[in-house]
């Protein structure tokens, strides 16, 4: 009589559609926490690593028992990877303060951009012909979510607030770029997110001293805020998402790209009653569409599957 009993890793196999969700909702309140803590751009950072970095290196522990040791040089590649980690959350928070919380996620949502030059440049892997046509559309979309006309806040500052939304996507491209073509195949999850953590925390050190931006005394509230920063968005959210994007197809992963920067227009509205125009939610549209057909149709050298937004 032929057993009909599944396999126990099939029968552990979860669905990775919810787990990405929910990462992906994690992440979408990261712009939402950072202006809610509202300190310096190098004291965001700092803490924002800094609180997560003991968890995830526990977790790390407990993965290299059970998955086995990393190379030494990936493990370098993936601090060096954070660094750059590090410089795209300076910037980013910079965007938040300048531009609003829902607008800074959309326009840090340019990475897919950057990183298919990166694998043009580097891999020598042309882009396809719909990559090409959603540029301009996506460039007239950045024009119309910054608000460069019509707005006219004095704590808005539409032109810094596109800069350094770009800052962000080009660092956050090159985090990418270097942690995945350093990646082993070792299914390892917690090892090489605490690695770049860890770079992203020394990045943000430097660059804070540098900048007079770094606070080690930041009110209560806004340490609870960052705490909660660390937690959902810097632990839970990544951990969800890069466990769940290789295995979810392709159709699905590039749709998750969408909803965090429409999560966090919403919720810039709901908790910080900052209400995009309506020429910045055509711009949103926009930018957001023209990344969607960008992730579908790029080189698949440098990724397998479409990543989150920076957050």
């Amino acid at each position: 009589m032929t057993s009909r009993s599944t396999p126990v890793s099939e029968q552990r196999r979860v669905d990775p559609v919810l787990p990405a969700l929910l990462g992906a909702a994690c992440i979408s309140s990261s712009a939402i926490l950072v202006d809610l803590a509202h300190v310096g751009a190098g004291t965001t950072a700092l803490f924002r690593c800094g609180l997560a970095l003991p968890g995830l290196i526990g977790l790390a522990v407990l993965e290299q028992r059970r998955r086995g040791t990393r190379p030494l040089r990936t493990r370098v590649r993936a601090g060096v990877a954070g660094m750059f980690l590090g410089v795209d959350l300076l910037l980013w928070t910079h965007a938040i303060y300048d531009v609003g919380a829902g607008i800074a996620t959309v326009l840090g949502n340019l990475q897919v951009f950057f990183v298919t030059f990166i694998a043009w440049l580097w891999f020598r892997e042309r882009p396809r012909r719909q990559f090409l046509l959603a540029l301009p559309v996506v460039m007239i979309g950045v024009v119309l979510v910054a608000g460069i006309a019509g707005n006219s806040s004095s704590n808005y500052h539409p032109v810094a607030g596109v800069l350094y939304g770009l800052g962000t996507s080009v660092s956050y491209a090159a985090f990418i770029v270097i942690l995945r073509t350093s990646a082993t195949q070792a299914p390892h999850i917690a090892g090489p997110l605490a690695d770049a953590t860890a770079g992203a925390l020394l990045a943000s050190v430097v660059s804070g001293l540098a900048f007079g931006q770094l606070s080690l005394d930041p009110p209560l509230a806004a340490l609870g805020w960052l705490l909660v920063l660390a937690l959902t968005s810097q632990t839970l959210g990544w951990l969800l998402i890069t466990s769940s994007l290789p295995r979810l197809p392709a159709a699905i992963s590039s749709l998750l790209l969408l909803l965090q920067p429409a999560a966090s227009l919403v919720l810039a509205a709901i908790v910080l009653s900052q209400r995009p125009t309506t020429l910045q939610l055509v711009g949103a549209a926009l930018v957001c569409g023209g990344v969607l057909v960008a992730a579908r149709s790029r080189p698949a050298a440098v990724i397998a599957a479409p990543e989150p937004t920076p957050g």
